[in-house]
């Protein structure tokens, strides 16, 4: 099959890699409809996230069942699923609890590469989930981003309790963040503010259900975020970039009492300790653990009461994923749809 392998920074190539087979009997090896570029494929494409020769690329994934191994009872060949970016068993205490991504035995999807033909996905039964049917194929961008990004946006907007009535801001305009914007709408917020610079980006917020956009960053965001909240700050703030400038931008948003949900995947972040203490903010984050909401995302889209698929605004071939990549390390593309 022909996948995507990262050799050293900004050298991305789609090469021949070997048929992924049926390892274990709680395997399963999907033919992919369609998979993408995340965000977080640009730290190590950026040199940030050390590369060690020639690796994998891709953790997003949506497609047909080709196989599963002899212990698989809860997907079968021929359907279409979607799954999470960490494989989890969905039976231990931990995932009992709703963090699949913290499952004792979870294993990372990235590892074995989903910008491909062909992938093997492990502890298949509880990291599928089967779509109704075969979807029409203007639903599987959507059904593709619940396997990571809306799946992400909804822990983001569950982890800072976005609920009817509150002041939500949005940290972050890459596809997390403006998926969080529809998150946040979807759960009734009263008021949406996103901080963005960039024109196209903030179409997108606009069309999500935004209600105000900041230009502004640091503090002379947060100063407008205070102004627009009678000096109080926002009941809620989500942070989806992984920065210490965007971090403390969200904690410093948020009033007394107020909830941070942080998915942006942190790089040098730290937290003043004397002045988290004195904000009364609740923090609550990492890594989401999509398994937990794809039922429901999946009933959203296939019900098409949500469509998560104006985030990808460049879709290429899989031949064509250095391009991809090069246009969202360039912020020309929000993220990037390849079709195999």
């Amino acid at each position: 099959m022909r996948g995507v392998m990262l050799y050293a920074p900004r050298d991305v190539r789609v090469v021949d890699r070997a048929d992924p087979v049926c390892v274990e009997p709680t395997d399963a090896i999907i033919r992919l409809a369609a998979t993408c570029i995340c965000g977080s494929d640009l730290w190590p494409y950026r040199g940030i996230d050390r590369v060690d020769g020639p690796v994998p690329m891709g953790h997003e994934y949506v497609g047909f069942v080709e196989d599963v191994g002899a212990a698989v009872t809860t997907v079968r060949r021929g359907q279409f699923v979607v799954g999470s970016f960490f494989a989890s068993d969905n039976t231990c205490e931990i995932c009992r609890a709703g963090y699949q991504s913290s499952c004792v035995n979870r294993q990372p999807m990235g590892e074995l590469g989903a910008q491909a033909e062909y992938l093997r996905v492990p502890l298949a039964d509880g990291t599928l989930v089967a779509t109704p049917a075969a979807p029409p194929d203007d639903l599987v961008p959507s059904l593709l981003a619940a396997s990571d990004v809306l799946g992400t946006a909804w822990f983001a907007a569950d982890a800072a309790q976005v609920s009817p009535g509150k002041t939500v801001v949005i940290v972050g305009d890459g596809a997390v963040g403006l998926l969080a914007v529809l998150a946040a709408r979807h759960r009734g917020a009263e008021r949406i503010i996103v901080m963005s610079r960039h024109e196209e980006r903030q179409k997108i917020a606009w069309e999500y259900g935004a209600t105000e956009i900041i230009p502004e960053r640091g503090d002379d965001g947060v100063a407008r975020v205070k102004a627009l909240t009678n000096g109080l700050g926002a009941h809620c703030a989500i942070e989806a970039v992984g920065t210490q400038e965007a971090m403390m931008q969200a904690i410093r948003a948020t009033r007394p009492g107020g909830h941070v949900g942080y998915v942006g995947v942190a790089h040098g972040v730290q937290l003043p300790g004397d002045e988290l203490f004195f904000s009364h903010v609740h923090l609550h984050g990492g890594p989401a653990p999509v398994r937990r909401y794809l039922p429901e995302l999946i009933d959203l889209i296939w019900s098409r009461r949500i469509d998560a698929s104006r985030v990808f605004d460049l879709a290429l071939p899989l031949a064509e994923a250095a391009r991809g990549y090069q246009a969202m390390d360039e912020r020309r593309a929000v993220k990037v749809l390849l079709t195999p």
